[in-house]
Protein backbone atom coordinates (compact mmCIF):
# COMPACT_ATOMS: atom_id res chain seq x y z
CA UNK A 1 0.00 0.00 0.00
CA UNK A 2 1.36 3.00 -1.72
CA UNK A 3 1.43 5.62 1.25
CA UNK A 4 0.13 9.36 0.69
CA UNK A 5 1.57 11.88 1.90
CA UNK A 6 -0.60 14.63 3.97
CA UNK A 7 0.56 18.25 3.91
CA UNK A 8 -0.79 20.68 6.16
CA UNK A 9 -1.38 23.72 5.53
CA UNK A 10 -0.86 26.66 7.24
CA UNK A 11 -2.04 30.25 6.02
CA UNK A 12 1.08 32.43 5.34
CA UNK A 13 1.72 35.31 7.81
CA UNK A 14 3.52 38.38 6.85
CA UNK A 15 5.71 39.69 9.81
CA UNK A 16 4.66 43.41 9.84
CA UNK A 17 0.82 41.57 10.05
CA UNK A 18 2.18 39.50 12.90
CA UNK A 19 3.53 42.78 14.57
CA UNK A 20 0.85 44.50 14.27
CA UNK A 21 -1.71 41.74 16.22
CA UNK A 22 0.90 42.15 18.78
CA UNK A 23 0.77 45.73 19.18
CA UNK A 24 -3.05 46.07 19.01
CA UNK A 25 -3.57 43.20 21.90
CA UNK A 26 -1.25 44.64 24.13
CA UNK A 27 -2.93 48.27 23.54
CA UNK A 28 -6.39 46.41 24.43
CA UNK A 29 -4.93 44.53 27.17
CA UNK A 30 -3.95 48.07 28.64
CA UNK A 31 -7.17 49.90 28.01
CA UNK A 32 -9.05 46.74 29.90
CA UNK A 33 -6.55 47.65 32.77
CA UNK A 34 -6.47 51.30 32.83
CA UNK A 35 -9.80 52.19 34.21
CA UNK A 36 -8.97 50.98 37.20
CA UNK A 37 -5.87 52.05 37.30
CA UNK A 38 -7.46 55.52 36.69
CA UNK A 39 -9.59 55.08 39.81
CA UNK A 40 -6.87 54.32 42.14
CA UNK A 41 -9.60 52.98 44.14
CA UNK A 42 -8.00 50.82 47.20
CA UNK A 43 -9.71 47.90 48.08
CA UNK A 44 -9.41 48.81 51.91
CA UNK A 45 -7.63 50.96 54.04
CA UNK A 46 -6.61 47.99 56.66
CA UNK A 47 -2.70 47.61 55.53
CA UNK A 48 -1.88 50.81 55.07
CA UNK A 49 -3.51 51.51 58.98
CA UNK A 50 -1.64 48.69 60.03
CA UNK A 51 1.66 49.68 59.21
CA UNK A 52 1.58 53.47 59.99
CA UNK A 53 -0.43 52.94 63.23
CA UNK A 54 2.84 52.43 65.89
CA UNK A 55 3.99 55.94 64.68
CA UNK A 56 0.91 57.45 65.60
CA UNK A 57 0.20 58.86 68.84
CA UNK A 58 -2.31 60.25 71.16
CA UNK A 59 -0.99 63.74 73.41
CA UNK A 60 -2.59 64.20 77.13
CA UNK A 61 -1.44 67.69 78.48
CA UNK A 62 -1.80 68.83 81.85
CA UNK A 63 -1.99 72.64 82.94
CA UNK A 64 -2.77 74.57 86.29
CA UNK A 65 -5.37 76.59 86.35
CA UNK A 66 -6.18 79.68 88.26
CA UNK A 67 -9.87 79.62 89.35
CA UNK A 68 -11.76 82.49 91.83
CA UNK A 69 -14.54 82.01 93.74
CA UNK A 70 -18.29 82.73 92.22
CA UNK A 71 -21.42 81.70 92.66
CA UNK A 72 -21.61 78.02 93.51
CA UNK A 73 -24.10 75.46 93.27
CA UNK A 74 -27.22 75.39 94.88
CA UNK A 75 -27.34 71.78 96.72
CA UNK A 76 -31.07 71.47 98.53
CA UNK A 77 -30.40 69.86 101.87
CA UNK A 78 -29.94 66.37 102.09
CA UNK A 79 -29.66 65.72 98.73
CA UNK A 80 -27.18 63.12 97.94
CA UNK A 81 -25.38 65.79 96.12
CA UNK A 82 -24.36 67.57 99.21
CA UNK A 83 -21.35 65.94 100.09
CA UNK A 84 -20.08 65.92 96.23
CA UNK A 85 -20.32 69.56 96.60
CA UNK A 86 -19.14 70.25 99.95
CA UNK A 87 -15.36 70.75 99.24
CA UNK A 88 -16.17 72.37 96.00
CA UNK A 89 -18.48 75.09 98.29
CA UNK A 90 -15.72 75.41 100.89
CA UNK A 91 -13.47 76.57 98.65
CA UNK A 92 -15.47 79.27 97.68
CA UNK A 93 -16.57 81.08 100.88
CA UNK A 94 -16.23 84.32 102.02
CA UNK A 95 -15.13 85.63 98.74
CA UNK A 96 -11.75 83.38 98.98
CA UNK A 97 -10.08 82.28 96.02
CA UNK A 98 -9.98 78.21 95.52
CA UNK A 99 -6.85 76.18 95.23
CA UNK A 100 -6.09 76.38 91.30
CA UNK A 101 -7.12 73.20 89.43
CA UNK A 102 -5.63 71.04 87.19
CA UNK A 103 -6.90 70.73 83.09
CA UNK A 104 -6.10 68.57 80.39
CA UNK A 105 -5.91 68.79 76.49
CA UNK A 106 -5.85 66.25 73.98
CA UNK A 107 -4.79 65.60 70.77
CA UNK A 108 -2.33 63.97 68.24
CA UNK A 109 0.97 63.61 67.01
CA UNK A 110 3.23 61.11 64.66
CA UNK A 111 6.86 60.51 65.46
CA UNK A 112 9.34 61.16 62.82
CA UNK A 113 12.37 59.20 64.26
CA UNK A 114 13.23 56.11 66.04
CA UNK A 115 15.27 58.51 68.42
CA UNK A 116 11.87 59.93 69.80
CA UNK A 117 10.89 63.16 67.75
CA UNK A 118 7.66 64.05 67.25
CA UNK A 119 5.61 66.68 65.72
CA UNK A 120 2.11 67.83 66.71
CA UNK A 121 0.16 71.38 66.71
CA UNK A 122 1.35 74.18 68.22
CA UNK A 123 -2.17 74.58 69.98
CA UNK A 124 -1.99 70.92 71.41
CA UNK A 125 0.53 71.36 73.47
CA UNK A 126 0.65 75.75 74.51
CA UNK A 127 0.96 76.31 77.79
CA UNK A 128 1.43 72.64 79.09
CA UNK A 129 3.34 72.02 81.93
CA UNK A 130 3.09 68.05 81.63
CA UNK A 131 3.11 66.39 77.91
CA UNK A 132 2.19 62.44 78.19
CA UNK A 133 2.68 60.59 75.32
CA UNK A 134 0.57 57.31 74.32
CA UNK A 135 1.56 55.09 71.87
CA UNK A 136 -0.61 52.36 69.65
CA UNK A 137 0.92 49.46 71.58
CA UNK A 138 -0.47 51.29 75.31
CA UNK A 139 3.20 52.39 76.01
CA UNK A 140 3.24 55.78 77.88
CA UNK A 141 5.80 58.21 78.16
CA UNK A 142 6.36 61.68 79.28
CA UNK A 143 7.77 64.16 76.55
CA UNK A 144 9.79 67.57 76.60
CA UNK A 145 8.92 70.31 73.97
CA UNK A 146 12.06 71.33 71.73
CA UNK A 147 10.54 74.06 69.91
CA UNK A 148 7.40 75.80 68.60
CA UNK A 149 6.08 77.96 65.60
CA UNK A 150 2.93 79.52 66.53
CA UNK A 151 2.68 81.29 62.64
CA UNK A 152 2.36 77.68 61.54
CA UNK A 153 0.95 75.96 64.26
CA UNK A 154 3.22 73.54 64.39
CA UNK A 155 5.47 72.11 67.53
CA UNK A 156 8.13 69.60 67.76
CA UNK A 157 8.63 67.26 71.39
CA UNK A 158 10.84 64.25 72.36
CA UNK A 159 10.49 61.42 74.10
CA UNK A 160 13.30 59.16 75.52
CA UNK A 161 12.68 55.25 74.94
CA UNK A 162 15.04 52.13 75.82
CA UNK A 163 13.82 50.95 71.83
CA UNK A 164 13.82 52.56 68.73
CA UNK A 165 10.89 54.10 67.75
CA UNK A 166 8.34 53.35 65.03
CA UNK A 167 8.12 56.05 62.74
CA UNK A 168 7.17 57.84 59.37
CA UNK A 169 8.09 59.96 56.99
CA UNK A 170 6.90 63.25 55.00
CA UNK A 171 6.08 63.05 51.95
CA UNK A 172 5.83 65.50 48.61
CA UNK A 173 2.42 67.62 49.72
CA UNK A 174 2.74 69.08 45.83
CA UNK A 175 2.70 65.97 44.04
CA UNK A 176 -0.84 65.53 45.41
CA UNK A 177 -3.99 66.51 43.35
CA UNK A 178 -7.68 66.91 43.87
CA UNK A 179 -8.86 63.47 44.36
CA UNK A 180 -6.07 61.97 45.21
CA UNK A 181 -7.45 59.48 48.12
CA UNK A 182 -5.56 60.39 51.88
CA UNK A 183 -5.98 58.90 55.84
CA UNK A 184 -6.15 60.86 58.54
CA UNK A 185 -4.96 59.42 61.52
CA UNK A 186 -5.74 60.38 65.54
CA UNK A 187 -7.35 60.91 68.75
CA UNK A 188 -11.04 62.04 68.00
CA UNK A 189 -12.93 63.32 70.88
CA UNK A 190 -10.50 61.65 73.14
CA UNK A 191 -11.96 58.36 71.61
CA UNK A 192 -8.39 57.04 71.17
CA UNK A 193 -6.75 55.96 67.99
CA UNK A 194 -9.00 56.15 64.66
CA UNK A 195 -8.92 55.74 61.54
CA UNK A 196 -10.50 58.33 58.35
CA UNK A 197 -10.40 58.55 54.72
CA UNK A 198 -11.43 60.96 52.18
CA UNK A 199 -10.09 62.66 49.12
CA UNK A 200 -7.81 65.67 48.93
CA UNK A 201 -10.52 68.45 47.91
CA UNK A 202 -8.58 71.40 47.30
CA UNK A 203 -4.85 72.47 46.91
CA UNK A 204 -2.71 76.05 48.54
CA UNK A 205 -5.78 76.67 51.10
CA UNK A 206 -4.51 79.75 53.56
CA UNK A 207 -6.70 80.68 56.72
CA UNK A 208 -5.02 83.15 58.52
CA UNK A 209 -1.12 83.06 58.45
CA UNK A 210 1.65 84.57 56.08
CA UNK A 211 3.25 81.29 55.78
CA UNK A 212 -0.30 79.14 55.05
CA UNK A 213 -0.72 76.28 52.82
CA UNK A 214 -3.24 73.70 53.78
CA UNK A 215 -4.69 70.91 51.91
CA UNK A 216 -8.17 70.27 52.36
CA UNK A 217 -9.74 67.14 52.42
CA UNK A 218 -13.37 65.63 53.19
CA UNK A 219 -11.39 62.68 55.32
CA UNK A 220 -13.47 63.11 58.77
CA UNK A 221 -11.07 65.36 61.08
CA UNK A 222 -12.58 66.58 64.48
CA UNK A 223 -11.83 68.21 67.63
CA UNK A 224 -8.47 65.81 69.27
CA UNK A 225 -7.66 65.35 65.39
CA UNK A 226 -5.55 68.35 66.10
CA UNK A 227 -1.57 67.81 65.16
CA UNK A 228 -2.58 64.07 64.18
CA UNK A 229 -1.17 63.21 60.35
CA UNK A 230 -2.63 62.96 56.56
CA UNK A 231 -1.50 60.12 55.24
CA UNK A 232 -1.00 59.48 51.20
CA UNK A 233 -1.29 55.95 49.89
CA UNK A 234 2.14 55.36 50.43
CA UNK A 235 1.95 55.66 54.40
CA UNK A 236 3.99 59.21 53.90
CA UNK A 237 2.93 61.92 56.16
CA UNK A 238 1.45 64.80 53.29
CA UNK A 239 0.08 67.01 55.77
CA UNK A 240 -0.69 67.54 59.81
CA UNK A 241 -4.32 67.84 60.51
CA UNK A 242 -4.41 71.11 61.94
CA UNK A 243 -8.47 72.84 61.94
CA UNK A 244 -11.65 72.24 60.31
CA UNK A 245 -14.78 74.40 59.23
CA UNK A 246 -17.81 73.86 60.58
CA UNK A 247 -20.93 75.15 62.39
CA UNK A 248 -21.18 72.95 64.63
CA UNK A 249 -17.81 71.73 66.57
CA UNK A 250 -18.00 68.94 64.17
CA UNK A 251 -16.43 67.33 61.11
CA UNK A 252 -18.65 68.42 58.27
CA UNK A 253 -16.08 67.33 56.01
CA UNK A 254 -14.19 70.22 55.78
CA UNK A 255 -10.80 69.82 57.04
CA UNK A 256 -7.64 71.36 56.59
CA UNK A 257 -4.22 70.01 57.08
CA UNK A 258 -0.72 72.33 56.80
CA UNK A 259 0.84 70.52 54.17
CA UNK A 260 4.23 68.75 54.39
CA UNK A 261 6.25 71.39 52.03
CA UNK A 262 5.99 73.85 54.97
CA UNK A 263 6.67 71.43 57.51
CA UNK A 264 8.93 69.50 56.85
CA UNK A 265 11.08 72.80 56.88
CA UNK A 266 9.53 74.30 60.20
CA UNK A 267 10.35 70.95 61.47
CA UNK A 268 14.06 70.80 60.46
CA UNK A 269 14.50 74.26 61.86
CA UNK A 270 12.87 73.40 65.32
CA UNK A 271 14.85 70.39 65.68
CA UNK A 272 18.17 71.87 64.98
CA UNK A 273 18.06 75.07 66.11
CA UNK A 274 14.85 75.09 68.74
CA UNK A 275 13.34 77.82 66.79
CA UNK A 276 12.29 79.24 62.72
CA UNK A 277 15.42 80.83 61.14
CA UNK A 278 13.34 82.00 58.07
CA UNK A 279 14.58 84.25 55.23
CA UNK A 280 13.94 87.84 55.20
CA UNK A 281 13.86 90.28 52.31
CA UNK A 282 13.17 93.54 53.71
CA UNK A 283 10.19 95.06 51.61
CA UNK A 284 6.79 95.65 52.47
CA UNK A 285 4.42 94.52 49.58
CA UNK A 286 0.72 94.06 48.07
CA UNK A 287 -0.79 92.30 45.34
CA UNK A 288 -1.02 93.87 42.34
CA UNK A 289 -4.90 94.52 41.02
CA UNK A 290 -5.78 94.44 37.55
CA UNK A 291 -5.98 98.64 37.76
CA UNK A 292 -2.44 98.83 39.54
CA UNK A 293 -1.10 96.50 36.78
CA UNK A 294 -2.41 98.56 34.22
CA UNK A 295 -1.25 101.73 35.65
CA UNK A 296 2.14 100.18 35.65
CA UNK A 297 2.27 99.21 32.13
CA UNK A 298 2.01 95.07 33.41
CA UNK A 299 0.85 92.44 31.23
CA UNK A 300 -0.80 90.79 33.70
CA UNK A 301 -2.45 91.47 37.50
CA UNK A 302 0.87 89.08 39.24
CA UNK A 303 3.91 89.32 41.31
CA UNK A 304 4.02 91.59 44.46
CA UNK A 305 4.06 94.79 44.18
CA UNK A 306 6.69 96.65 46.71
CA UNK A 307 5.56 99.29 48.80
CA UNK A 308 8.27 100.22 51.30
CA UNK A 309 11.67 99.51 51.60
CA UNK A 310 13.21 99.88 54.98
CA UNK A 311 16.98 99.32 55.65
CA UNK A 312 18.04 95.82 54.99
CA UNK A 313 18.73 93.18 52.37
CA UNK A 314 16.42 94.82 49.98
CA UNK A 315 17.58 98.28 49.98
CA UNK A 316 21.36 97.01 50.20
CA UNK A 317 20.44 95.37 46.54
CA UNK A 318 18.83 98.18 44.90
CA UNK A 319 14.92 96.78 45.16
CA UNK A 320 12.93 100.18 44.95
CA UNK A 321 9.34 101.44 46.14
CA UNK A 322 7.03 101.17 43.21
CA UNK A 323 9.13 97.87 41.96
CA UNK A 324 6.83 94.62 40.93
CA UNK A 325 8.92 91.20 41.88
CA UNK A 326 7.65 89.20 39.00
CA UNK A 327 10.14 85.91 39.77
CA UNK A 328 12.08 84.73 42.76
CA UNK A 329 14.98 82.22 41.94
CA UNK A 330 13.74 81.99 38.19
CA UNK A 331 10.65 81.22 39.08
CA UNK A 332 7.08 83.44 38.75
CA UNK A 333 5.82 85.31 41.56
CA UNK A 334 1.64 84.89 41.47
CA UNK A 335 1.03 87.03 44.59
CA UNK A 336 2.08 88.01 47.85
CA UNK A 337 1.65 84.99 49.55
CA UNK A 338 3.34 83.17 47.43
CA UNK A 339 6.59 85.12 47.94
CA UNK A 340 6.19 85.53 51.50
CA UNK A 341 6.52 81.60 51.85
CA UNK A 342 9.09 81.10 49.12
CA UNK A 343 11.43 84.10 50.93
CA UNK A 344 10.60 82.44 54.43
CA UNK A 345 11.10 78.94 53.54
CA UNK A 346 14.80 80.17 51.95
CA UNK A 347 17.72 79.60 54.22
CA UNK A 348 18.89 82.65 55.92
CA UNK A 349 22.36 84.26 54.37
CA UNK A 350 21.60 82.95 51.15
CA UNK A 351 22.17 84.99 47.82
CA UNK A 352 18.76 84.54 46.10
CA UNK A 353 17.66 85.64 42.73
CA UNK A 354 14.87 88.65 41.61
CA UNK A 355 13.23 89.81 38.92
CA UNK A 356 11.42 93.29 39.78
CA UNK A 357 9.41 95.26 36.94
CA UNK A 358 10.49 98.89 36.65
CA UNK A 359 9.90 101.52 34.22
CA UNK A 360 8.17 99.70 31.77
CA UNK A 361 11.44 96.83 31.88
CA UNK A 362 12.50 93.80 34.09
CA UNK A 363 16.00 94.00 35.64
CA UNK A 364 17.41 91.24 38.18
CA UNK A 365 18.86 92.05 41.06
CA UNK A 366 20.77 89.68 43.87
CA UNK A 367 19.52 90.09 47.41
CA UNK A 368 21.65 88.22 50.12
CA UNK A 369 18.87 87.04 53.08
CA UNK A 370 18.28 88.37 56.45
CA UNK A 371 16.62 86.49 59.08
CA UNK A 372 13.01 87.73 59.48
CA UNK A 373 12.79 86.75 63.27
CA UNK A 374 15.37 89.47 63.63
CA UNK A 375 14.46 92.21 61.39
CA UNK A 376 14.02 95.57 62.47
CA UNK A 377 11.42 98.32 60.64
CA UNK A 378 13.08 100.89 59.40
CA UNK A 379 10.86 103.86 58.09
CA UNK A 380 13.11 106.01 55.42
CA UNK A 381 13.20 109.57 55.33
CA UNK A 382 12.09 112.14 52.95
CA UNK A 383 12.43 115.81 51.77
CA UNK A 384 10.43 118.56 53.95
CA UNK A 385 7.04 119.92 52.73
CA UNK A 386 6.13 123.38 51.06
CA UNK A 387 3.50 125.60 52.18
CA UNK A 388 -0.19 125.08 52.35
CA UNK A 389 -2.93 125.58 49.84
CA UNK A 390 -5.91 123.45 48.75
CA UNK A 391 -6.90 121.89 45.35
CA UNK A 392 -8.94 119.14 44.33
CA UNK A 393 -7.96 116.51 42.04
CA UNK A 394 -9.10 113.03 41.30
CA UNK A 395 -12.25 113.28 43.73
CA UNK A 396 -9.81 114.09 46.44
CA UNK A 397 -8.91 117.39 48.09
CA UNK A 398 -5.16 117.50 48.76
CA UNK A 399 -2.77 119.78 50.47
CA UNK A 400 0.75 120.06 51.44
CA UNK A 401 2.43 118.28 54.19
CA UNK A 402 3.28 120.96 57.20
CA UNK A 403 4.96 119.92 60.23
CA UNK A 404 1.75 120.59 62.38
CA UNK A 405 -0.43 118.20 60.13
CA UNK A 406 2.86 115.59 60.86
CA UNK A 407 2.42 115.93 64.90
CA UNK A 408 -1.30 115.71 64.26
CA UNK A 409 -1.20 112.47 62.51
CA UNK A 410 1.70 110.90 63.94
CA UNK A 411 4.18 111.00 61.31
CA UNK A 412 7.85 110.96 60.78
CA UNK A 413 9.52 114.46 60.68
CA UNK A 414 11.28 113.47 57.61
CA UNK A 415 7.84 112.85 55.91
CA UNK A 416 7.00 114.30 52.71
CA UNK A 417 3.85 114.46 51.02
CA UNK A 418 0.55 115.84 49.94
CA UNK A 419 -2.47 115.46 53.43
CA UNK A 420 -5.75 114.04 51.31
CA UNK A 421 -8.32 116.91 53.71
CA UNK A 422 -11.19 115.45 52.07
CA UNK A 423 -12.84 112.72 50.06
CA UNK A 424 -16.37 113.11 47.79
CA UNK A 425 -18.37 109.71 48.51
CA UNK A 426 -19.46 109.42 45.02
CA UNK A 427 -16.13 108.99 43.32
CA UNK A 428 -13.60 106.17 42.73
CA UNK A 429 -11.28 107.28 45.49
CA UNK A 430 -13.87 106.64 48.07
CA UNK A 431 -14.55 103.38 47.02
CA UNK A 432 -11.19 102.28 46.95
CA UNK A 433 -10.77 103.35 50.10
CA UNK A 434 -9.23 106.91 50.12
CA UNK A 435 -9.87 108.87 53.41
CA UNK A 436 -9.00 112.34 55.27
CA UNK A 437 -5.68 111.82 56.78
CA UNK A 438 -4.09 109.51 54.38
CA UNK A 439 -0.87 111.02 52.77
CA UNK A 440 0.13 110.57 49.23
CA UNK A 441 3.97 110.32 49.24
CA UNK A 442 4.12 109.52 45.66
CA UNK A 443 2.21 109.29 41.92
CA UNK A 444 3.12 107.68 39.00
CA UNK A 445 6.30 106.04 40.82
CA UNK A 446 7.76 109.87 41.93
CA UNK A 447 7.50 111.40 44.59
CA UNK A 448 5.62 114.31 45.17
CA UNK A 449 6.12 117.40 47.62
CA UNK A 450 3.52 119.42 46.43
CA UNK A 451 0.14 119.71 44.46
CA UNK A 452 2.11 120.81 41.57
CA UNK A 453 4.09 117.75 41.16
CA UNK A 454 0.82 115.58 41.46
CA UNK A 455 -0.72 117.85 38.87
CA UNK A 456 2.79 117.01 36.73
CA UNK A 457 2.30 113.17 37.25
CA UNK A 458 -1.26 113.11 36.50
CA UNK A 459 -0.77 115.26 32.95
CA UNK A 460 2.84 112.74 32.38
CA UNK A 461 0.13 109.90 33.15
CA UNK A 462 -2.47 111.37 30.36
CA UNK A 463 0.38 111.60 27.80
CA UNK A 464 1.64 108.33 28.35
CA UNK A 465 -1.65 106.74 27.20
CA UNK A 466 -2.38 105.43 30.68
CA UNK A 467 -6.07 105.51 32.05
CA UNK A 468 -5.23 105.55 35.41
CA UNK A 469 -2.46 106.72 38.13
CA UNK A 470 -0.80 104.84 40.65
CA UNK A 471 -0.61 106.56 44.36
CA UNK A 472 1.68 105.86 47.13
CA UNK A 473 -0.08 106.39 50.15
CA UNK A 474 0.25 106.17 53.98
CA UNK A 475 -2.04 105.85 57.07
CA UNK A 476 -0.87 105.34 60.39
CA UNK A 477 2.81 105.05 58.42
CA UNK A 478 1.90 102.03 56.98
CA UNK A 479 2.27 102.18 52.47
CA UNK A 480 -0.41 101.34 50.16
CA UNK A 481 -0.76 101.75 46.43
CA UNK A 482 -3.98 102.20 44.77
CA UNK A 483 -4.53 103.11 41.26
CA UNK A 484 -7.14 106.07 40.80
CA UNK A 485 -8.57 106.59 37.00
CA UNK A 486 -7.32 109.55 35.38
CA UNK A 487 -11.35 110.37 33.71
Amino acid sequence: MSSKAISISRPVVNPFTALWVLVLAAALMLAQAMPSAARGTPESFADLAEKVSPAVVNITTSTVIATSAGPGPVVPEGSPFEDFFRDFMEEGQEGMPRRPRRGSALGSGFVISPDGYIVTNNHVIENAEEIEIEFFSGERLAAVIVGTDPKTDIAVLKVESDQPLEFVSFGDSDAMRVGDWVMAMGNPLGQGFSVSAGIVSARGRALSGSYDDYIQTDAAINQGNSGGPLFNMDGEVVGVNTAILSPTGGSIGIGFAMSSAVVANVVDQLKNFGETRRGWLGVRIQDVSPDVAEALGLETANGALVTDVPEGPASVAGVEPGDVIVAFEGEEVVDVRDLVRRVGNAPVGRDVALTVFRDGDTRDLTVTLGRREEAENVMPAAAPANEPIEKELLGLTVTPLTEEMRAELGLSGGLDGLVVTNVEEATEAFKKGLRAGDVITEAGQQKVASIGDLETRIEEADAAGRKSILLLIRREGEPRFIALSLK
